[in-house]
Parts: structure tokens; sequence; C-alpha cells
């Protein structure tokens, strides 16, 4: 058997997959944003009629901006977390598990522990700000309160992009700390002047991912958590998109809507590769 005969069948079942769990449910998803959809009667082809009434519903607009907020909070936060540890933990071995633990809890049961740690009443959190003399905090009562907890929630699930910093960091040469040793460089001017800019690509790439992933992380721990409230707070895309299809029965409608931000993630994604191509070009220069 031929070798590329054999990477065929290896393969085949990763694209078999793919096709059944991904390509066509998107394409489905896809032709269902042009249809004025509940699956319970006949569907009505309305062509750009979703993306229309898209354009002037209010709510959706509010949304839209409070999921970009988060995403300008959470990503950066999720990154710091992630390169951080990463960093920390380059040339030690203990801890790596502990750093990658979270992101293997289900998400179901990693709300559920973090229902008890912000607990207003016997909460630790609240018990470890009550030492430093600020008052309990009401995460699940206020607005922004909740906004916040649901970021740092997900701010401690970052073993993946923590593996790839790790992995990022060990393969930068070890002769440029050895001249930066011999030079009496300090720390912050290492990490300032070599580490950050060798591991550009890879953060641009690890931020491009997590907007995506920060979005769609949220679900589970907005849904079970607050649903989306209070007062609207914490009412993200996914929340907004699974409630217009799955409550009201509007699946074109949701489909429109996540359509869109599957485009915005597809254009940052291309952004990001130009970026990365031409740093590539300027170095090779």
């Amino acid at each position: 058997m031929s070798e590329k005969r054999q990477l065929a069948l290896m393969f085949a079942p990763y694209a078999l997959g793919a096709l059944l769990l991904f390509i066509a449910p998107a394409l489905y998803s896809l032709s269902l944003s042009l249809y004025d959809a509940d699956l319970l009667t006949e569907s009505r082809f309305i062509g750009f009629g979703n993306f229309a009434e898209l354009a002037g519903d209010e709510l959706f607009h509010e949304v839209l901006w409070r999921s970009a907020l988060f995403v300008a909070i959470a990503v950066p936060l999720r990154l710091f977390v992630a390169v951080g540890l990463a960093l920390l933990l380059f040339r030690v071995r203990a801890g790596r598990t502990a750093a990658f633990l979270p992101s293997v809890v289900p998400d179901a049961a990693w709300a559920a522990v973090w229902i008890f740690l912000l607990n207003p009443v016997y909460g630790p959190l609240n018990w470890l700000l009550g030492l430093v003399g600020i008052a309990p905090v009401s995460w699940f009562s206020s607005g922004w309160a909740a906004f916040f907890a649901i970021i740092l929630m997900l701010a401690f699930t970052v073993g993946e992009a923590f593996i790839v910093a790790l992995a990022a960091r060990q393969e930068l040469p070890e002769e440029l700390y050895d001249v930066a040793r011999l030079e009496g460089a300090r720390p912050w001017y290492v990490l300032r002047a070599v580490t950050l800019p060798l591991m550009a690509p890879v953060l641009a790439l690890l931020a491009t991912r997590d907007v995506a992933v920060s979005l769609q992380a949220t679900f589970t721990a907005t849904y079970l958590l607050t649903d989306g409230g209070p007062d609207r707070a914490t009412l993200l895309l996914p929340i907004y998109s699974f409630d217009m299809g799955f409550e009201l029965l509007r699946y074109g409608y949701a489909s429109a809507m996540m359509l869109l931000g599957f485009l915005g993630c597809l254009a940052l994604g291309v952004a990001q590769w130009f970026v990365v191509k031409r740093w590539r070009l300027g170095l090779s220069h």
C-alpha cells in the first residue's frame, strides 16, 4: 500500500467526522438563516430578511456590544494567565497538571463549583474579600458583578492556551538567554525584548482562537449561573441566539445571528493570518 493511500485511510475517519459533525450542520444553518423557520410549520423563504431584521434589532445591538466588551476583557485576561503560567512553570514540572486541570472539568461541574465559590452568604470568595475590609458582593443579583463573575470563572480554563504557550517558550533558543545573562540584562527587560517578541506569532494565534472560544465557552456557565440576567447584564450572543432558537422557535433568526458571529471570527482569523505573514516576511528580510 502506497504512503498516500495510507495517509488517506488515516485521514478518512477525521474527514467523515468533520463532515457529519461540523460541515453539514454549518451548511444547514447557513441555509436556515434565509428562511422564516420554526421547524413546526412549513418554512418560508425570506432571503436576507432575517439579516435586515437584525440590523434594526436594538436588543441584538446591545447583546453585540456586551459580547464585544466581554471579549475585550476576557481574552487579554485569559492570555495573560496562560502565558504567565507557561513562563512561571517553564523550568518547573510541578504544577503543570493543576494549571491544565480546570479545562478538562465538565462545564456543568465547573459552573457548580463557582456557584459555591461565589455564594453571597457562605462563599469563600466573599469571605476573602471580608478579610481585607471589602463588603460582600452579590455576584448573581448585581449586573456588573455577574458579568465579571463569568469572566473570572473562565479565566481559569486556559489549559489549551497554557500548553501552546509552554511549547512556544520551550522552542525559543537558550543561546539568547545565555547572552542576556552575560550582559547582565534584567529579567523584565529580557521578557519585554526577547521572550514576548519571539512568542508574538503564537500569542496572536492564541488571541484569535480565544475570541471564538471565549464566546462559545460562556454558554454553559452563563446559562446555569445567570441565564442572561440580572437585567440582561450577562445576555451574550450564545444565550440570545439560544433563546431565539429554542425558546421562541425562531431558528432562522437565530441562525442568521450566529452566522454573523462566525463571519466576524473568520474576518479576525484572516486578519491575523496576514499580520503573522507580514511579520515573518519582515524577519526574513
